[in-house]
């Protein structure tokens, strides 16, 4: 009896061994894919996007965790981090250096193609709006190269005998950047380089000098809800070189890199989720709608996902297989 037992008790220890969900096998399968949701919308948004097919598509789990840039994406190299959307590698190029060559961290490609940044102006200024009856202002403004002979239509309204160009809010690096490039393009006898404060004053600025239908001059980049939102031009700068950048920054900004990153142990173990997120593309436009819309509506960015997944079903209908559509439709 009591070798019967002692059976029984070797039986039951052995199965749980194959079925229980703290063996190393069971804790693989189920292990979150955690995903860095950093400071700015866009990257929580694709995020979101990217998770919610991972986790109704292939049966993932999914956590979100907000960190700063350094230590999140030094969690990413460390592996206490999987995966993070839509990051600027060009904004942290010593860590992406070094990481890139140590095969720590992997690239799957481009988020949505190169992201620009330059100095924009409402489109109504160059072409008009006729279903707000105004006419064309500056029918010839191409380039910042123009701007000398216009000054006028932007002038400071503190120094009027100047025009007012709305700079990024000092502390930011484009902020130096801009005033590079205002001594380099000869514009600083005719134009004041103006400090908004904010990135939130900027974006104010802005929509109010388009609500009125005014000329405004303003340093912006993309993707971002007011892009997303107003019809807006960048000015021509002189094609980006790296010599003349080095110099005075007399030329058009470099386009910023915006990559899918992914733990390389992690990618690995993962061959599955790395196929599919491989495959995930978006474009400069729909990331600026999307944003727009979460603006406008107040969304969250879990329910911006969801309108991106309705508004753009054919995209990410290209990425997967027939059972896997399936699932993530019966679940939006």
């Amino acid at each position: 009896m009591k070798k019967y037992f002692v059976s029984i008790i070797l039986l039951i220890s052995g199965l749980s061994l194959i079925i229980s969900p703290f063996s190393p096998k069971a804790l693989a399968s189920q292990k979150e894919i955690v995903m860095i949701d950093l400071s700015y919308d866009s990257v929580q948004i694709h995020n979101r996007v990217a998770g919610f097919i991972l986790e109704h598509g292939y049966g993932k789990k999914i956590d979100y965790v907000f960190a700063d840039s350094m230590p999140g994406l030094l969690g990413l190299e460390r592996g206490n981090y999987d995966v993070v959307l839509d990051l600027w590698v060009d904004n942290v190029p010593e860590w992406w250096k070094r990481n890139k060559e140590a095969g720590k961290v992997l690239s799957l490609g481009n988020t949505y193609p190169d992201a620009p940044q330059g100095w924009y102006v409402p489109t109504y200024v160059i072409k008009g709006d006729p279903e707000r009856g105004i006419d064309p202002i500056l029918p010839n403004l191409k380039s910042v190269m123009d701007l000398p002979k216009y000054w006028e239509f932007f002038k400071d309204p503190e120094e009027p005998n100047k025009g007012r160009f709305y700079n990024a809010p000092s502390g930011w690096v484009c902020h130096s950047i801009n005033k590079d490039k205002f001594e380099a393009y000869g514009l600083d006898e005719y134009f004041i380089a103006f400090d908004p404060g904010s990135g939130t004053a900027l974006t104010t600025v802005i929509m109010r000098a388009y609500q009125r239908g005014e000329p405004i001059l303003v340093y912006h980049w993309e993707p971002t809800a007011i892009m997303g939102t107003l019809d807006m031009t960048m000015l021509e700068e002189p094609l980006f070189d790296q010599e003349k950048w080095e110099e005075n920054h007399g030329c058009a900004y470099p386009k910023s890199k915006v990559l899918k990153l992914i733990n390389a142990d992690f990618a690995k173990k993962n061959p599955d989720i790395v196929t599919f997120l491989k495959k995930y593309q978006s474009t400069l436009d729909k990331s600026n709608r999307a944003l727009a819309y979460m603006q406008k509506n107040k969304a969250t960015a879990e329910e911006t996902a969801l309108w991106y997944l309705k508004e753009y079903k054919e995209d990410w209908m290209n990425w997967l297989d027939d059972e896997t559509i399936r699932k993530v439709e019966q679940a939006l």
